[in-house]
Parts: structure tokens; C-alpha cells; sequence
């Protein structure tokens, strides 16, 4: 029985050699525009789609494998007397591989220029509806939709004859991720465009970037995905320029670091453990910067990740150097520190770009039978609404660490505390089931640097006893959202010690 192949692809990588493949595995090869000019011009004997379809390509290309004779000859089954009946009595010969890519939709949203008119011109109709009828029957047909499948297809061919039936399950499957993923991007694009804040489903799609050692413990499965058209200033499109391999605990902690460093302008450091920060410190220098950091906790900082927002030069890299650190995230390395670090057989050097402000992604997190959507916290004190309920207003230093505290204590897990100085975090309370308890570790932490220090908390005081505790600590301001039907305690509490008490209307809230 004749053999028929039908190839239209716009990612045109390897088709030339596989169609060669085909035509010597005894295929006749059906094509459509550039791909059949493509294949023509290199000598394969090609049949035009008008030729199987008994009808002309219109619409500017949109209507060509839109027919019967095309997709009844990829979905009757070889099996069944009724359809092959069928197939007779329209004359219509089966296909039994279909290769098709489809129109670059992704790589046509991601360009700075991009109409409208272009993105919705490059929305496959005919690819996906043959892919998918393609799939459907792959009992009898073998679809194929990626070139790194060629050369599979063509082994078993060349040694077999045919292709195996679990080469084709696997093979229909890619199929309906490809298309799914390809309507996924479609899908919030369209979204997008429409303004819809909540629409009544929710489809993203991820690729696969690596498969990792395992989770969070070694008994647990896991792989790290890419989002598509995603933020270049994360770790999902960061390089990676030395060092092993990334592990899932390496991967949350280096995206924690990221989301705090990204805060500053200035030249900032932030050192991270257990997806909370144990130092943050900025400087004139990303050198001070990070000495600044390590001063803050020089213990936990130990086997931690640090995150840059400067290029790393010589004097930083022989300060990191010095300490056991899991990884490095900056803007860029120069020559002579790359030759420091590298010195270390297992740290790993990642470089992010910085160059892209901050991302306005949505937060996904999975809960068990469902998804959370949630804005990414961007809100700043350049977004609050600033109060001063105390007697006493801050002073021009004693503003320049709230703000500082501000920033830190939005990335610390809830409940949460940071006492800071204008430069620098000097203690650090993370994840506590109360307030006071989380203000006791940061002031424990800071000792006596907390004399004339700020302190910030993500959300309000329930009552005057974590202000009660700074007052005795020596803190001189503080920082919080206000809101609590007992503020009027922590302002008297804070009045009676001359402490600055500063509302922003807003709790940072981090679980």
C-alpha cells in the first residue's frame, strides 16, 4: 500500500534530512507553501495540498489542510471495514505520518514591536486541528512535532518498518502537550488583551528546564519548570557559570534572595537562609554592600546564598571567597573575580539580568486540589500612606533605617521583625506564631546594636508589649502598618520611651 506523508512546518530545523529519510522509508510526501519551496528546492519530489485537497490555498494561506481528503485520510481507522469503505468511495488515500509545527505565536508576542494584528495572524488553526487529529489516531498514524524526534522515527522505520505503537502513544502525547501549551500562551495573551482579572479558568503552561536531584528531601521527586515569555530577572532564566548542579532548595532560596535585592537601587547585598534573609547591607560599594550583609549575621550567613546587585568584582569576590556560601547571584562577574570564586570546585555563579524592572507576574501557589492567585507584593513606602500618631517624628537617620527595615521586613516570613540601622539589618525575628516572640529574636540578635536602632514589623501591634520590649532594647523608632483597634496603647507606649512611630496603612503579610 502507498505510504503518505504530510509535512508543513514553520520551524524548518532537520526537515530537509528527514524528509529525504521518508522519501527513501518509501513515502510520497504531501506539503503546503514555504515548506513544499523548501523541499522543492532541494530536490524532493513533493505533492502540493491543492493536489490531495482538489482545492486552492486561500485566505492569505489561512485554509489549506482544512478538508476532508486531508483530515478524513489521517483519522479512519486502517481496522475498520466502514471507514476504509468510506475512504474508497470518496477516493481518498490514507496518510500514515503527519509532521507539522506550528506558526510562531510565542516568539511573535515576545518582540517590543508587536501589533495586535500580527499576534492574531499568527494563531495556528490548520497545525493544531491536524496535530490533533493526527494524535487522535495514532493507533495508525505516527505525528511528529518536534525535530528531535526525527531521528527516532527514521531508526524505526529504516529497522522495522513501521514505528512502534508506544513510539506513536508517545508521540500523540507530546502532541497534546504542545498544543495545549501553544493555547495556554494564546489563552492568557487573549486574556491579557481583554482585561480579564479573573477569568473562569485558569490555563499556564511551563517548560521544562532541568530535573533535579530530588525535593526538598531526598525522598521527594523534582524538576524545575520555565515559564514562557517569563521574567528575565529571575532565577528560571538566570546562567549558571560555575558550580554543581542546582538543587529545589537552592532554587527557592536563590528566588528569595532576587526578590529582595531587586527592592534596592543602590548598591545592595543580601544574604539568604531557609528562604528568609539573615543579612541585607548596601553601601557606596557592592563591596561595602556585602560586608555590610555578612556584619549583620556572620553566623548564618554561613552556608547561605548571596544575591548582588552590582558586578562582582575583584574585592567583593575575595570577600565571598573567604566564607562557605551555596551560591552567588549578580548582574555580572569580572575576569580576575570569575578566577577567585572559581577556585571553589562546587559554588555555584549564576548571572541574572538586571537590566528588566520589576516583573508584574502573578504568585502562584499550589495548595493541595487547587491553585492561589495573588499579585506579587510590589507596594513600596513611595505607595503608603504614611502616618506619624507619636509625639516624636523621626529623624533624618532614623528614616533612613526604617526605610530599610521596611524593605527587609516585607521579605521576612510572618510573623515578622527586623531591626535595622540605616546601612544594614542587625537582627532578624522570622516565622513566629506572635509578634512579640518574633521581636524578642531580632532583638536578642541585635543586642546592644539596637541602641538608637529601628525596628519594622510586616503588620500591627496587637497590643503595646512588642513596643514595650524595643523601648527596653533601646529602640529609638519604629516602623509598622497601624490598624489595630489597640493602637492607642502602642502610641502611649511608644510616647512614654520618646520613641518615632511611624503607619504605613499597609501589613506585608508573607506565608
Amino acid at each position: 500500500m502507498l505510504k503518505r506523508a504530510l509535512i508543513s512546518v514553520s520551524d524548518k530545523t532537520g526537515i530537509v534530512d528527514f524528509a529525504k529519510g521518508l522519501k527513501e522509508a518509501g513515502f510520497e510526501i504531501i506539503s503546503t507553501g514555504g515548506t513544499k519551496k523548501t523541499l522543492q528546492e532541494q530536490g524532493i519530489e513533493v505533492l502540493g495540498i491543492s493536489e490531495i485537497t482538489g482545492f486552492p490555498e486561500i485566505l492569505d494561506g489561512r485554509v489549506k489542510t482544512l478538508h476532508p481528503n486531508v483530515h478524513g485520510a489521517v483519522l479512519a481507522r486502517h481496522g475498520d471495514k466502514n471507514h476504509q469503505e468510506q475512504l474508497e468511495q470518496h477516493n481518498i488515500q490514507p496518510i500514515q505520518l503527519v509532521c507539522v509545527n506550528l506558526y510562531p505565536f510565542q516568539q511573535t508576542i515576545a518582540k517590543e514591536d508587536v501589533t495586535v494584528e500580527d499576534a492574531i495572524e499568527n494563531i495556528d488553526i490548520g497545525g493544531p486541528t491536524m496535530l490533533r487529529s493526527s494524535a487522535k489516531n495514532h493507533e495508525y498514524v505516527t505525528v511528529v512535532v518536534d525535530p528531535a524526534d526525527y531521528s527516532t522515527v527514521l531508526e524505526e522505520l529504516q529497522n522495522e518498518g513501521e514505528t512502534k505503537s508506544m513510539t506513536r502513544r508517545k508521540l500523540a502525547a507530546k502532541v497534546f502537550r504542545h498544543t495545549a501549551a501553544y493555547d495556554s500562551v494564546i489563552s492568557q495573551y487573549m486574556t491579557q488583551l481583554a482585561e480579564e482579572e479573573t477569568p473562569e479558568s485558569y490555563t499556564v503552561t511551563y517548560n521544562l528546564k532541568q530535573t533535579l536531584r530530588y525535593g526538598e528531601n531526598p525522598h521527594q521527586k523534582a524538576a524545575f519548570y520555565q515559564k514562557p515569555l517569563g521574567s528575565q530577572f529571575s532565577l528560571a532564566y538566570a546562567d549558571q557559570l560555575h558550580g554543581k548542579e542546582l538543587s529545589y532548595n537552592n532554587i527557592n532560596d536563590a528566588d528569595a534572595a532576587l526578590q529582595i535585592v531587586k527592592d534596592f537601587s543602590e548598591p545592595a547585598a543580601v544574604a539568604v537562609k531557609h528562604m528568609n534573609p539573615c543579612g541585607i547591607g548596601i553601601g557606596e560599594t557592592i563591596s561595602q554592600a556585602f560586608q555590610k550583609a555578612f556584619d549583620a549575621d556572620s553566623t548564618s550567613i554561613f552556608g547561605g546564598i548571596v544575591a548582588l546587585n552590582r558586578e562582582v568584582d575583584l574585592e567583593t569576590a575575595e570577600k565571598l571567597h573567604s566564607i562557605f556560601l551555596e551560591i552567588v547571584i549578580a548582574p555580572s562577574f569580572t575576569k580576575e573575580a570569575l578566577e577567585v570564586l572559581t577556585a571553589k570546585k562546587n559554588i555555584r555563579l549564576l548571572t541574572v539580568s538586571f537590566a528588566e524592572s520589576k516583573a508584574l507576574e502573578k504568585k502562584l501557589t499550589s495548595v493541595e486540589g487547587g491553585l492561589l492567585i495573588q499579585d506579587m507584593d510590589m507596594y513600596t513606602l513611595d505607595d503608603a500612606a504614611i502616618s506619624i500618631p507619636t509625639k516624636r517624628e523621626p529623624t533624618p537617620e532614623e528614616w533612613e533605617a526604617l526605610k530599610l527595615g521596611w524593605k527587609a521586613v516585607k521579605h521576612v516570613k510572618s510573623n515578622a521583625i527586623v531591626v535595622s540601622g540605616s546601612d544594614m539589618t542587625l537582627g532578624i525575628g522570622a516565622g513566629q506564631m506572635n509578634r512579640v516572640g518574633a521581636a524578642k529574636i531580632a532583638l536578642e540578635q541585635a543586642g546592644e546594636k539596637a541602641k538608637g536602632a529601628a525596628l519594622a514589623s510586616d503588620a500591627f501591634f496587637p497590643m503595646d508589649d512588642t513596643v514595650e520590649a524595643a523601648a527596653k532594647a533601646g529602640i529609638t523608632a519604629i516602623i509598622q502598618p497601624g490598624g489595630s483597634v489597640r493602637d492607642e496603647d502602642s502610641i502611649k507606649k511608644a510616647d512614654e520611651y520618646g520613641i518615632a512611630m511611624v503607619f504605613t496603612g499597609v501589613r506585608h503579610f508573607k506565608h
